[in-house]
C-alpha cells in the first residue's frame, strides 16, 4: 500500500516519538547519498530508533504496508549501500550507541549498533583490548557487520564475520532472532552469524553485536620499505606469509599514489612502490621477526626499508596511509572518486595489479593502485569526471576489466566494500547456481522485499545493468 509522505509521517507518529521522525530537508539529503560515486535519491522520511522494540514496531509497520526501508550507520559505505533509490524510508541507527558490555575474561564486548570503531576502541583501552578491524573510516559497528567490512589488519586478525559471535536480528516483520551465542564455539544449528554478516540490511537489521576482541600488542613495530617494481614488492609479501612472520598488517601504495601522499600528508617519501609494514607481539620476538623480514625483502630487490617504533611517527604512517582517499580528493578538485575492490588468490595478485596498472594507462584517467596485499585485497582508485560521458564509460570499463580478471581467476568481485549496488551485475556471473539459493533466503525471510530491496540480491535481475 502506498501511502503519502504526510500519511507515512502520521502512522509512524502512533509508534515512535515526535523527535524519532524527521523530513527535515537537511537530514533528508544526509541520507540520500554514501562516499561513493552514485547518485544520491532523497528517502521520504528519515527515523531514528531508541532500542530493538522501536525497531521491531518499525519493522512491523513498514512490512504491513509494504513500504520499503534501509538501515543506516554513517553513509561511509563505497557501493551504495544507503542511497534509498527505492525506499521510502531510512531507519538511522546512530541513537543506538550504547556500549552494553565488556567482558574482559571472555574478550567479548556487546554493543549497540551505532557505536563506532573508535568509540569502542577508546573505551577499550582501559581494559588493555583493541578491536581490530580497522576499515579506514570511523563506521559504525553495524555498518562494518552488515558489509562484513576488513582493512588493514585483516592479514592477523581476520575480518568482519571472524569477530562475530553473537547478533541481535530485527526481521522484515518484526520479530527478533538472536543468531549465536557467547561460547567461542559451536556446531548446532545453521552458522547464522556468517550468513547475516554481509547481507548489507537485506535480511534484517541488527540492533545488538557480540564481538570478539584482542589484547593490546605489548610491543608494536611499523616500516616502510621502498622496491624497484610492483612485482617485487608483492613478490616479497607472498614469501613473508610463506616464512610464518606474524605480519599485522602490509599494505601496498604505488607510485601515484605516494605522489599524493607526500602532497597532502606533507612527507617526502621516494616515489617508488612502497609498503607499508607492521608487526605485532613481543619485543624480543619483533626483533628476530623484522631482521628475517630484512632479510626476505633483500632478496626482492627492496631499496631502502625504515622502521617506526615511537608511537607518534607510527601514527603519522598509518595517517598518511588511511587519508590516502582524501589525499585524491583533495588533489582532483571537481572530480569523484571511484574505487575499485577486487580480491585474487595470492599466487595471482603480481599478475593481477600489473594487468590492472596496464589498462589503467590506457584509459588516461588519474588514479592509483593500493591494498591489503597480504590478502590479495587491492583497490583501484580512478578520478573521473562525472560529466564527462567518455571518461565515465572508460571507468566502468575499466572496472569491469578488473573485476572480471579476479572472478576468472578464482577470486571475487569485492573483499571489503560489498556489493550494494555497484557490484550487483556481477553475482550471477561469480555464483552461478548458488545465487538462486542466495535469492531463496531473500525471499524466505523478506517475502515483501521490503529490506534494502534490489541491493545485494536483486529479485529483478531482468533490470539489473549489464
Amino acid at each position: 500500500m502506498s501511502l503519502t509522505q504526510e500519511n507515512l509521517v502520521n502512522h509512524l507518529h502512533n509508534i515512535l516519538s515526535k523527535d524519532q521522525v524527521s523530513i527535515n530537508e537537511t537530514v533528508l539529503e544526509l541520507h540520500s547519498k554514501d562516499e561513493s560515486y552514485h547518485k544520491p535519491h532523497l528517502p521520504e522520511v528519515v527515523v531514528y530508533p531508541y532500542t530493538t522494540k522501536d525497531t521491531s514496531e518499525i519493522l512491523k509497520f513498514a512490512n504491513d504496508y509494504q513500504i520499503k526501508v534501509v538501515p543506516f550507520g554513517l553513509g561511509t559505505s563505497l557501493e551504495g549501500h544507503t542511497i534509498p533509490y527505492q525506499q521510502q524510508m531510512t531507519i538511522d541507527f546512530s541513537l543506538m550507541n550504547k556500549i552494553i558490555d565488556v567482558s574482559p575474561e571472555d574478550f567479548l564486548v556487546t554493543v549497540q549498533p551505532g557505536v563506532t570503531r573508535s568509540e569502542l576502541n577508546k573505551a577499550l583501552k582501559k581494559h588493555g583490548l583493541f578491536f581490530p578491524v580497522d576499515p579506514g573510516a570511523d563506521a559504525t559497528l553495524g555498518g562494518m557487520v552488515a558489509t562484513n567490512a576488513s582493512g588493514t589488519t585483516s592479514v592477523k586478525y581476520g575480518v568482519m564475520r571472524d569477530q562475530v559471535r553473537d547478533l541481535e536480528v530485527v526481521l522484515a516483520d518484526g520479530r527478533i532472532i538472536r543468531t549465536g551465542n557467547r561460547a567461542a564455539k559451536s556446531s548446532s544449528g545453521l552458522h547464522l552469524n556468517g550468513l547475516f554478516t554481509g547481507s548489507e540490511g537485506t535480511l534484517g537489521a541488527f540492533t545488538e553485536l557480540t564481538l570478539k576482541v584482542h589484547g593490546i600488542p605489548e610491543h608494536i613495530v611499523a616500516g616502510r620499505a621502498t622496491f624497484q617494481t610492483i612485482k617485487d614488492a608483492i613478490e616479497s609479501v607472498v614469501s613473508i606469509l610463506q616464512a610464518g612472520i606474524p605480519i599485522a598488517r602490509v599494505e601496498l601504495v604505488d607510485e601515484a599514489s605516494i605522489k599524493q601522499v607526500n602532497t597532502h600528508s606533507d612527507q617526502n617519501y621516494p616515489i617508488k612502490p612502497t609498503l607499508f609494514l607492521e608487526f605485532h607481539g613481543n619485543e624480543a620476538g619483533l626483533k628476530s621477526d623484522v631482521e628475517f623480514m630484512k632479510l626476505i625483502v633483500e632478496d626482492h630487490q627492496c631499496e631502502n626499508i625504515e622502521f617506526e617504533k615511537d608511537n607518534t611517527k607510527r601514527h603519522l604512517l598509518w595517517k598518511a596511509r588511511h587519508n590516502l582517499a582524501y589525499a585524491y580528493t583533495h588533489g582532483y578538485p571537481g572530480k569523484d572518486m571511484m574505487v575499485t575492490d577486487v580480491v585474487v588468490p595470492i599466487s595471482k595478485l603480481a599478475e593481477a595489479v600489473t594487468f590492472a596498472r596496464t589498462e589503467l594507462d590506457k584509459t588516461m584517467i588519474d588514479g592509483g593502485i593500493l591494498g591489503h596485499v597480504g590478502d590479495g585485497n587491492f583497490h583501484v582508485l580512478l578520478m573521473i569526471d562525472q560529466n564527462n560521458l567518455d571518461e565515465v564509460k572508460q571507468a566502468h570499463s575499466f572496472n569491469e576489466k578488473i573485476v572480471m580478471f579476479a572472478i576468472n581467476n578464482g577470486g571475487t568481485c569485492t573483499g571489503e566494500h560489498g556489493v550494494g549496488i555497484g557490484k550487483q551485475k556481477y553475482q550471477r556471473i561469480e555464483h552461478g547456481e548458488a545465487y538462486d539459493v542466495m535469492i531463496a533466503i531473500k525471499q524466505a525471510l523478506d517475502p515483501n522485499n521490503i529490506l534494502n530491496a534490489d541491493k545485494k540480491i536483486t529479485l529483478n535481475e531482468s533490470e539489473v545493468n549489464l
